[in-house]
């Protein structure tokens, strides 16, 4: 993933949450998977995902990675929103010194839908069109917005926790 990065220069990557869950956020010092808040017996004031999700990612495997995504725009978060599970979008940016470590996974699409594969580090470098994700393309181009609608589904998933000194901002979503 080193390449991807050092390819691209990107310094960030994306969680999107509630205003909300700062709070919690900086009392349990970064961002816990659903396993880890579970196991640890911590109520989300308002978790992103509904039950629906939070079954279908224990299903996959994928309950105890904490979800970020390439950009700072992932549709994931408009459901959220429509469905009232997320009232005051934040942004929050996450060092993507993360996806150095050898144990985080990625997925093409949203994580949970099944028949989405769980990639390793390598295989994520073949399979994410990050051309796409970080370089200035003809946005007019249809060919381009597809492979974009598709790019930007793409998720990350990082092993039970994101430490709080990995969060190097928040913005409104």
């Amino acid at each position: 993933m080193k390449e991807i990065i050092d390819k691209y220069k990107f310094d960030g990557i994306w969680h999107f949450t509630d205003k909300s869950n700062l709070g919690s956020i900086k009392k349990h010092e970064g961002l816990l998977s659903v396993a880890q808040a579970q196991e640890k017996n911590i109520a989300v004031p308002k978790p992103g995902g509904n039950e629906w999700s939070h079954d279908a990612d224990r299903l996959k495997g994928v309950h105890q990675y904490v979800h970020l995504a390439f950009l700072d725009d992932h549709p994931m978060l408009y459901f959220a929103k429509n469905d009232g599970r997320i009232n005051e979008p934040v942004w929050l940016k996450i060092d993507a010194s993360v996806l150095l470590d050898p144990n985080v996974r990625f997925t093409c699409d949203v994580s949970n839908k099944a028949g989405v594969e769980i990639l390793t580090p390598s295989e994520a470098v073949d399979a994410i069109d990050f051309e796409v994700l970080f370089t200035y393309l003809d946005w007019k181009d249809p060919e381009i917005q597809a492979r974009r609608r598709v790019a930007i589904k793409s998720e990350i998933l990082i092993p039970d926790f994101v430490p709080i000194e990995k969060i190097l901002e928040c913005k409104n979503g």
